[in-house]
């Protein structure tokens, strides 16, 4: 199999200023935060390219204008993700895991998808985390990484015949009863964006399960419905003008969410399905296991595929590889005004190993955490009683509620992070 290097033109650069001696803390109840690895997703984009044209002739009126590129990082956006990585650095700084000022470089590995939104965010993160040291992400060539868009290459192809048996089981048995289902939502969203009084085409497409060249699955018919309401998301989180919000039809986070059931839908019955998952998301998922696995007992025989020891790895990834991992684990979550298991722009799930300073044992916490759609159309400064909201995951027996969380021992936790890795959707992996 070939070897992906994730090489690129902007290499995490180590700072020119010695970072100050620091150590770890330990918390009022006795542990010590040890290692993290956190996924997120990009911040705040307009509509991808092919979404607007969707969009635009389902609904046969112009949308809002964006200053960006489809599909690219705004600055609101941007703002919004240096906001969240000051945050965490902050917090991440209060433990002990990063010093003050400036890591060296082989404190930390950053690694992006390599679109421009998850690379401007990556980039984002680390100026808010370490303002002034000039670090930047890693990235592959091309727009392919195993990563991140294993769905779209061969060493992770889905069996058709299994991942339609799955998706057809997970809308109720058939497509046309959970088109039946969802009705008056259509209708919601049609009284919402097409003109009064006109006969526009939206919600008229019989929903139809295909299949495209690279592989992946998608409802026609359901599409534009599901991009309608992240795009009304987008909109309010971006900080438009409420009459351009969904067209002046959603004036709150919570009307906003309430046009997103469809979105919803879209998950439900085609990332949020346990084989799609596996297939997509076990590389990534086993590059985070062997990552939290490493300095432990649990850590196998180095290899080439072994990524480097960090106290800090962050990768910025798409909402469907967070959806992924969140169903491979098992892990639910309802935040705030969101819709349940919604994943936010810069929304990020998060692995916090902690060891227990009395005993040396190791923990885990897994949790998702995102600013709430206020905080960021407001670019809220998160401190404190404005911070963002999270869940934690209870991801083995014996878990311990303690100051900085739900804290599961590392050993039964990480047999819930390997449980649904599929060895046969893995590929070698180097980070360099």
């Amino acid at each position: 199999m070939k070897t992906w290097l994730p090489l690129c033109t902007g290499l995490l650069l180590a700072s020119t200023i010695s970072p100050a001696a620091f150590a770890q803390t330990l918390t009022s109840d006795g542990y010590v935060l040890d290692k993290v690895v956190q996924v997120s997703r990009h911040g705040v984009r307009p509509p991808t390219a092919s979404n607007e044209k969707l969009l635009t002739k389902v609904t046969e009126r112009h949308w809002p204008v964006w200053l960006v590129p489809f599909g690219n990082l705004t600055g609101h956006g941007y703002t919004g993700a240096v906001e969240m990585g000051r945050y965490r650095g902050e917090v991440l700084r209060s433990a002990g895991l990063i010093p003050k000022g400036c890591p060296q470089a082989n404190q930390l590995l950053v690694h992006a998808s390599p679109l421009q939104r998850t690379k401007a965010t990556a980039q984002a993160l680390l100026d808010g985390m370490f303002p002034g040291c000039g670090f930047q992400p890693t990235y592959v060539s091309g727009n392919l990484d195993p990563l991140f868009q294993a769905n779209q290459m061969p060493f992770a192809a889905l069996d058709p015949e299994k991942a339609r048996a799955q998706i057809l089981q997970a809308l109720g048995g058939s497509v046309e009863a959970a088109q039946a289902r969802y009705a008056p939502y259509e209708e919601q969203l049609k009284e919402v964006a097409c003109l009064p009084g006109a006969d526009c085409p939206y919600g008229k497409e019989k929903w139809t399960l295909v299949q495209n060249a690279k592989g992946r699955f998608s409802i026609k018919g359901l599409s534009a419905g599901a991009n309608m309401g992240e795009v009304f998301r987008l909109e309010y989180s971006q900080g438009l003008p409420l009459d351009k919000v969904a067209f002046g039809h959603a004036r709150t986070a919570a009307e906003v969410s309430s046009l997103m059931v469809l979105t919803k839908a879209k998950y439900d019955f085609l990332n949020d399905i346990p084989y799609i998952a596996s297939r997509g998301a076990s590389e990534l998922m086993n590059q985070i296991s062997l990552e939290l696995k490493q300095g432990t007992s649990l850590a196998g025989k180095a290899d080439p595929s072994t990524p480097p020891d960090v106290p800090l790895m962050l990768l910025v990834a798409h909402d469907t590889n967070i959806s992924y991992l969140r169903t491979m684990l098992g892990f639910g979550w309802k935040l705030g005004d969101y819709i349940e298991n919604n994943i936010p722009p810069v929304g990020t799930l998060q692995f916090e190993r902690y060891k227990e300073a009395k005993t040396g044992e190791y923990f885990l916490r897994i949790a998702f955490e995102a600013q709430s759609m206020d905080q960021i159309r407001r670019l809220a400064p998160l401190s404190g009683t404005e911070k963002p909201l999270k869940a934690d995951f209870e991801s083995a027996k014996d878990c311990r509620k303690t100051s900085v969380g739900l804290l599961c021992p590392l050993k039964e936790a990480m047999s819930k992070v390997d449980q649904n890795i599929d060895p046969t959707a893995l590929t070698p992996y180097t980070f360099q």
